[in-house]
């Protein structure tokens, strides 16, 4: 079992979930103070998304991820930012024509993924390690090797973390052949997705079986969605690994109530604490990455 943990918040995503609760954050103020609640409560590394303020989707607008990180920035809680780069890799065929993009298509090239990292430089940016059919609808998260190979040289220059998340074990495969290739400083860095239409499923066998595979000397997580969220923090650390929870992944602090981010935080924290396990600060968790700002 691991005794000194990290903890992430991931504290809006891009989902539809701004509906289904009002403490899902929108604006760069809302997830600006969404992250500093995260921290207060105990979370070492923020996830951020962005959503479009008017109509609450999930969006890519530098200067929106500009706004919440600065804001965040500003305030005087410490906190690992690790900005998504997940966005611009979605697909959906034309009913029309299957071979041209149909509706909800946003598909980009590797630069203008990166664009928002690039800018606000953050010390983690998340790199989704594959394709993935996402839903049970005709969409596709698209995530080449190509691309995958440039986005991790350029956040490699850029001295920024990526956070490799993998859905199933082909993710891994090509994530360990990225690092064999050099483009990933030691230690890499695993998130592993679980719970996620159609990658792998939110179990403790499948957990462990995607940790059997990761390379010698990973710093490695895992989440689950919905109701598994706290299940799957547990056996993460149990396996040794660290934890990631937040409104992005499962909005309910327990059967019909509403979560906070910092109250599923802190029930994060009291799980790790309740198994003897400590919660390390965003230093310590900047050190034991390799983060830039880490003690030397």
């Amino acid at each position: 079992m691991k005794f000194e943990t990290i903890v992430t918040c991931a504290v809006t995503g891009a989902g539809d979930t701004t509906g289904k609760s009002p403490h899902v954050p929108v604006t760069p103020r809302q997830i600006a103070d969404a992250a500093i609640e995260a921290a207060q409560a105990g979370a070492a590394i923020a996830h951020l998304h962005v959503r479009d303020p008017e109509t609450g989707q999930g969006s890519r607008d530098v200067a929106l991820f500009k706004e919440a990180v600065d804001l965040v920035r500003a305030s005087d809680t410490d906190v690992v930012i690790n900005l998504t780069a997940g966005m611009g890799g979605d697909w959906a065929p034309s009913p029309d024509d299957p071979a041209m993009p149909g509706p909800g298509t946003d598909m980009i090239g590797p630069d203008e993924r990166l664009a928002h990292v690039r800018e606000c430089m953050p010390e983690i940016c998340s790199l989704d390690c594959g394709t993935l059919n996402f839903s049970d609808t005709d969409s596709i998260y698209i995530s080449t090797p190509p691309t995958l190979r440039r986005m991790a040289k350029l956040v490699q220059e850029w001295g920024v973390k990526p956070e490799l998340e993998v859905f199933e074990l082909g993710h891994i495969r090509f994530a360990r052949a990225m690092v064999e290739e050099g483009l990933i400083d030691a230690p890499p860095m695993f998130q592993l997705c679980l719970g996620i239409p159609w990658g792998a499923d939110q179990t403790v066998e499948t957990m462990a079986a995607m940790k059997a595979q990761l390379p010698p000397g990973a710093s490695w997580a895992s989440f689950g969605i919905g109701r598994m969220q706290m299940a799957m923090a547990a056996a993460s650390v149990a396996l040794g690994g660290n934890v990631r929870v937040g409104l992005e992944d499962n909005i309910y602090l327990e059967r019909g109530v509403l979560a906070t981010n910092g109250q599923l935080v802190t029930r994060a924290v009291e799980i790790i604490e309740r198994m003897g396990g400590r919660v390390l600060s965003p230093q310590e968790a900047r050190n034991r990455l390799n983060l830039r700002g880490a003690d030397k």
